[in-house]
């Protein structure tokens, strides 16, 4: 059976079963290649994913707050914030600020407040030398003052009933800035929130920010 059987010679019919034989040799060792391919290829490290996570820190209700703020605890200074982001890799990397290397800014949101309503100021805080520094600007370190207008007698800070604060170490670029509210409830205070806390009488005031040993400019403002 196994004989070739024709009328050309058996070589030739020899050849083509040779032939023949090898294309299936072939066809199959790439069928087998293809299947392994595909198997591997399933398992490749191109298709795992890393699924990206993000966290958040809660802040006390008394904490600084970033601009715009809304209100909150009278006199409480709101959770820190601004134009510069807190920067840890900057941090390792930055000095720390001097005072001498920071410009503190105050300014009042209205010029005018009815009776028994809430100011609203803010503090804005410049990188004014030429390199990158960083600096603790809690809530704890700032302080914003009310006093009459001609600078005599102090009526609030921020600082007298809310001395604590979480600390919030900013890297600032050259330049850069980092921005806070704090909202007045209009009552006067003394330090370590001793004494009664009264309303202020109409008039005219200044509001003064400040940070270490530096002060911002005093900026005017009226209760009516």
């Amino acid at each position: 059976m196994l004989e070739p059987n024709g009328p050309l010679p058996p070589e030739i019919y020899w050849r083509r079963r040779a032939f023949a034989i090898g294309i299936l040799v072939v066809a199959l060792a790439l069928m087998i290649w293809l299947v392994l391919a595909v198997v591997r290829g399933g398992d490749s490290p191109g298709d795992a994913k890393i699924a990206a996570t993000s966290s958040s820190v809660a802040k006390p209700a008394d904490a600084p707050t970033a601009k715009p703020a809304g209100t909150g605890e009278s006199g409480a200074p709101k959770s820190p914030s601004g134009s510069a982001a807190a920067n840890p890799s900057g941090a390792s990397a930055a000095g720390p600020c001097p005072d001498q290397s920071l410009a503190v800014k105050v300014t009042v949101e209205q010029p005018t407040y009815k009776t028994g309503e809430q100011p609203v100021f803010g503090i804005v805080i410049t990188n004014i030398s030429s390199v990158p520094c960083a600096r603790d600007m809690g809530s704890g370190l700032q302080q914003v003052s009310v006093y009459t207008l001609d600078g005599q007698r102090r009526l609030w800070s921020s600082t007298d009933c809310y001395p604590d604060g979480q600390p919030d170490v900013r890297t600032l670029n050259r330049g850069e800035q980092a921005a806070f509210t704090v909202t007045w409830s209009g009552s006067t205070s003394q330090s370590n929130c001793a004494g009664e806390r009264v309303q202020v009488p109409p008039g005219a005031y200044n509001v003064v920010a400040q940070l270490g040993s530096v002060r911002s400019a005093a900026e005017p403002f009226n209760i009516a």
